[in-house]
């Protein structure tokens, strides 16, 4: 959907993108367009699914992270285990994954018992055969 788009809209999103709290003021200096008209696009682009939400990012540089690979028996059972981690405190993103193992989870926590608490608990969930964990040590940009 986002290759029907015109070059405004575009631009608009990228704008967004680098910071959502981005005035409409300020995105009408840098693309030439009136306000309501980039109001206007914002809001179709909300109301066609295009924009699902604005949101900050925090500052992660203090978390603990880790990745955990999780093996799933039966690999059937790989969705519902994916809904059951979207509950647990910790876990921003589930990816599920070819391979040995069934998902993937990124962790990410104050420090490192909290990320161990999160661990623990994947490891409780029933149809969870193996996880395996990796902490991350830092983000190299």
């Amino acid at each position: 959907m986002l290759d029907k788009l015109d070059k405004i809209d575009k631009q608009i999103i990228e704008i967004l993108k680098e910071d959502s709290s981005t005035s409409v003021t300020s995105i009408k200096k840098k693309i030439k367009l009136s306000e309501t008209a980039i109001r206007n696009r914002i809001l179709t682009l909300k109301q066609n699914g295009i924009i699902k939400k604005f949101t900050i990012e925090i500052n992660q540089e203090q978390k603990s992270k880790a990745i955990t690979l999780i093996s799933v028996n039966p690999s059937s059972l790989a969705p519902k285990i994916a809904e059951l981690l979207k509950s647990i405190n910790g876990v921003e993103i589930i990816y599920e994954i070819t391979g040995q193992y069934d998902i993937i989870a990124i962790l990410s926590a104050d420090n490192i018992t909290e990320v161990n608490n999160c661990i623990d608990e994947i490891r409780t969930i029933d149809g969870v055969s193996d996880s395996n964990t990796i902490i991350i040590l830092r983000e190299l940009h």
